[in-house]
């Protein structure tokens, strides 16, 4: 489990890495005076870099959350957390991936040569990369940190960390409501792959195992 968070993690913030540094922080799709046309006209790689590397992190992400499913019921969950962590993963993933590929088609010529088009697949691009993305990947946090909590699997505060974590994850969705919450997107995010990697760490395989702490 260690190892398909961290690749996830090298996956998606390596290629958004890769894609600022070729053509610069792109702008919020609220932001007013800036053409989204003009950016990816100039920067088609930036945008195929980026959708490369979202699209590529989903997949050991939905590889995460069903690993992570079963391992809890391996120990013996029979409570919703681990369906919950299933389902939120594999959401998670699939909003990645879907991401990605409208990235991808962004940096497509005949794509870019409709400023309407090119406008509406960027907002659904922060739709499902920011807020869809994010909302349920908390729910796979919660869906491990929960039972982990409550039965012992992993150190109280570890374990209370990714509540908090996933709390700020829900708290993501009233970026619909009000935009400039969307400072709660990275805030979110990068603590919940880390998160997840420390607990793909600290998962015990067998019940015999737990900790208790």
């Amino acid at each position: 489990m260690v190892v398909l968070a961290a690749i996830s993690f090298v996956l998606l913030f390596g290629g958004i890495g890769i894609g600022v540094a070729i053509g610069g922080v792109p702008p919020l799709p609220f932001k007013a005076g800036v053409s989204i046309q003009d950016l990816f006209v100039a920067h088609p790689v930036a945008a195929q870099a980026v959708g490369v590397g979202v699209f590529g992190a989903s997949v050991p992400l939905a590889i995460y959350a069903a690993t992570a499913s079963a391992r809890l019921r391996q120990l013996g969950v029979t409570a919703p957390g681990a369906t919950i962590a299933l389902a939120g993963g594999v959401l998670a993933a699939a909003f990645l991936a879907l991401c990605g590929l409208l990235l991808w088609t962004l940096s497509r010529p005949e794509i870019t040569a409709d400023g309407s088009l090119v406008r509406a697949l960027y907002f659904l691009v922060f739709l499902t990369g920011g807020p869809a993305h994010v909302v349920v990947l908390g729910l796979l946090l919660a869906g491990v940190a929960v039972p982990s909590l409550i039965l012992g699997f992993l150190p109280k505060p570890v374990a209370w960390a990714g509540l908090v974590i996933a709390a700020i994850a829900e708290l993501t969705a009233l970026v619909l409501v009000w935009p400039p919450l969307m400072v709660l997107l990275p805030i979110a995010r990068v603590p919940a792959f880390v998160w997840l990697i420390i607990a793909g760490a600290m998962l015990p395989v067998q019940r015999r195992r737990v900790v208790a702490s």
